[in-house]
């Protein structure tokens, strides 16, 4: 995948169909470590000690629909291109935590991509769920809740076109006060 947030985005989608009902999505850019670290956490169904350790073979998947599941081991690959490492933990009824560093200024290392549109797709796509998406650089925050949104729209669903266009537009400013 060409920007991290593709991967992310694949990610959260299989949160969502592990029926969590919060994902949280955390990036953290450290410039004096030169890291970056991505980590994705869910409460969803999660997996079974046996499958846990064979979920980043691509060759094992949970889907019916095809019988690779290339997500975790490019996501894994490219950290690994990269100086970094992507590690899993997961517990049945608890969920699951996927944690991706990277050398941040590795010349091999994708862009983060975009984001908002990241975020969009999922609140449109699965409105009801509870998303969190920190975002941290050198010290600053930018914080993006579905909970408080939802509490100050007092009933406007989050995937109304003109909430989805806003939610855009928030999380790419917040992103910009970082830089």
């Amino acid at each position: 995948m060409k920007e991290l947030s593709l991967h992310i985005l694949d990610i959260a989608e299989n949160s969502v169909k592990a029926k969590a009902s919060k994902i949280e999505i955390d990036i953290t850019e450290d410039t004096a470590k030169n890291l970056l670290t991505i980590e994705i956490k869910d409460n969803g169904c999660g997996m079974s000690e046996e499958f846990l350790k064979k979920v980043k073979d691509p060759f094992s998947t949970t889907r019916t629909t095809r019988k690779v599941g290339m997500g975790l081991s490019l996501f894994e690959s490219a950290a690994q291109q990269c100086d970094g490492k992507l590690e899993i933990s997961s517990k049945e009824g608890v969920g699951t935590e996927v944690s991706v560093t990277f050398a941040l200024n590795h010349i091999d290392r994708a862009p983060l991509g975009d984001m908002a549109g990241t975020m969009q797709t999922l609140v449109g796509g699965s409105p009801d769920i509870d998303f969190i998406y920190r975002h941290k650089k050198d010290g600053q925050e930018f914080l993006f809740d579905t909970a408080q949104i939802r509490e100050t729209l007092s009933g406007v669903p989050l995937d109304t076109p003109e909430v989805i266009l806003w939610i855009g537009d928030f999380i790419n400013e917040g992103i910009n006060e970082l830089n």
